[in-house]
């Protein structure tokens, strides 16, 4: 399983979870709504931490930067 995220992608994926957990605790979302929302937010917490989204596999993405230039 190689790391298909990059930094950036990590964290607006974990300030999303932040800002969904957030509401919820707030109570600015409830119900089915809310049970949908802290599921994506928990999907997006764990890609975060392992550094790979199994959605990005399909279409062959990455926002992993180019690592090893060639040069020294």
């Amino acid at each position: 399983m190689k790391s298909n995220m990059g930094t950036a992608d990590r964290v607006v994926r974990v300030l999303a979870a932040v800002v969904i957990a957030g509401l919820w605790y707030t109570g600015r979302i409830s119900g089915t709504l809310a049970i949908v929302l802290l599921v994506i937010a928990g999907v997006f917490i764990l890609t975060s931490f392992v550094g790979f989204c199994p959605a990005y596999l399909p279409f062959g993405l990455s926002t992993r930067g180019k690592s090893g230039s060639g040069t020294p």
